[in-house]
């Protein structure tokens, strides 16, 4: 690869989701960049300035005067620099699947030139990119690795819903499969992250230091919600023994609480894909991830006892379930695990209305089978499961939320936002 001056850079990001998006924004502020999805009606929503997942703004949007959106492969031939930031999510049996990810190779590999850089953003195993994307891409165009087309690897650091740590405020990781590429990339983000960035070795190696991000942070929520487990048991309030502890200074402030979303929940499970086909059973990773996914069902059980303790029948009993997200504020539903307390109701054959303000109903329905009502009924329900901590939740106060149930509901607050006195229990 001869060292490409950044004036000669043509971007094209492949993916505009909560990772693409931003990202094409803040470099279509600087060079020639088209945005890329599959999805039609995202690109007819991004032309008509609008951004369904809330992560970039109108204002934002039109300070992009360089980037384009299109769902047409073709519009992105005259690119010399591809960033590829699908999901990598997992299967029903809890294995990655680089579905997404082999699709944009593919794709990206029909409009590849001799010269071309790929960067991939999503997070996948230690090798993964070099092992499972760049045959792909040798073998749509023809062309031959570190010699024609050269990659990179920048893991994405995406948070969605927060305003504070932003794509421009947080280090970027940065890597490439020969040293040039590796300057390139590296210069390339530098021009964009306020922040800087950190140039690793490897590709491998930043592939690794990504999964190991959100795997330290799921081991660690595992250990506290164990925590929690414990002290139920023993009638213990669990936040309170957290607040006691973290009064020392290198206490870690993690919180009890379902493990959703595009990273905690699924990241871990890569990590531990490629230890198993090494021949290593990974047993504190797995571990914490067996507690982290049975939360949901250890809440519903505890919301069914303290009915059961009323007299209060499950089966037919209406129960309201507030919020559907993965984390506040925010409309990202993916992987959320608020579904899992939802299924283990049903199981009761109870009556369940789910209300999340921030939800697209027809997403929810799409992805889940679940339609949120729009409106709330007060004086109507069995049991109240404050789920997610949406700031319209936190408004509406305990009063206003017990003025939804039956004199004698059940108030469970999973994410510990009202006092401890005004519910029956907290997580």
């Amino acid at each position: 690869m001869d060292g490409r001056d950044l004036n000669d850079v043509r971007l094209g990001i492949v993916g505009l989701g909560y990772v693409g998006l931003p990202l094409a924004v803040e470099f279509g502020r600087r060079y020639p960049t088209v945005g890329f999805d599959i999805n039609p009606e995202r690109i007819r929503e991004l032309r008509a300035g609008r951004d369904s997942t809330l992560e970039v703004s109108e204002q934002e949007l039109r300070a992009a005067k360089r980037l384009t959106y299109t769902d047409d492969l073709q519009d992105l031939a005259g690119c010399n620099t591809y960033v590829v930031t699908v999901p990598t999510p997992i299967d029903e049996h809890k294995r990655p699947d680089l579905t997404p990810l082999e699709s944009a190779s593919r794709a990206v590999g029909k409009v590849l030139k001799k010269g071309d850089v790929v960067i991939y953003e999503s997070t996948v195993y230690p090798g993964a990119t070099e092992e499972v994307c760049v045959p792909i891409l040798e073998s749509v165009s023809g062309l031959a690795f570190n010699e024609d087309f050269f990659v990179g690897y920048s893991p994405e650091r995406i948070n969605p819903g927060d305003k504070v740590h932003r794509l421009t405020t947080i280090v970027k990781v940065t890597s490439g499969s020969t040293p040039e590429t590796a300057r390139f990339v590296d210069t390339l983000y530098a021009s964009i992250v306020e922040a800087g960035t950190h140039l690793a070795s490897s590709i491998r190696v930043a592939e690794a230091a990504k999964v190991i991000e959100n795997t330290q942070r799921d081991v660690n929520i595992a250990l506290i919600n164990e925590l929690a487990l414990i002290f139920n048991r023993l009638g213990i309030d669990t936040l309170e023994v957290l607040e006691a502890a973290g009064s020392k200074w290198n206490f870690l402030p993690f919180r009890p609480g379902l493990v959703g979303g595009h990273c905690i929940g699924v990241d871990p499970y890569y990590l531990t894909h490629k230890a198993q086909e090494i021949g290593y059973h990974p047993e504190v990773i797995l571990s914490g991830r067996r507690i982290n996914d049975g939360m949901g069902a250890y809440i519903a059980e505890q919301v069914v006892k303290m009915m059961t303790k009323r007299r209060i029948h499950v089966v037919d009993a209406n129960v309201l379930v507030l919020g559907l997200t993965f984390k506040e504020n925010c409309p990202d539903l993916r992987n959320t695990r608020v579904v899992d307390i939802i299924r283990e109701f049903e199981d009761y054959h109870a009556r369940i209305d789910v209300y999340d303000p921030w939800v697209d109903a027809n997403e929810a329905y799409e992805e889940y089978g679940i339609l949120p009502v729009r409106e709330l009924r007060e004086g109507h329900y069995d049991a109240i499961i404050l789920a997610v901590a949406h700031r319209q939740f936190v408004e509406l106060g305990a009063e206003g939320i017990r003025a939804l149930g039956k004199p004698h509901a059940v108030l469970y607050d999973v994410k510990s936002i009202l006092p401890r006195e005004a519910v029956d229990a907290r997580l």
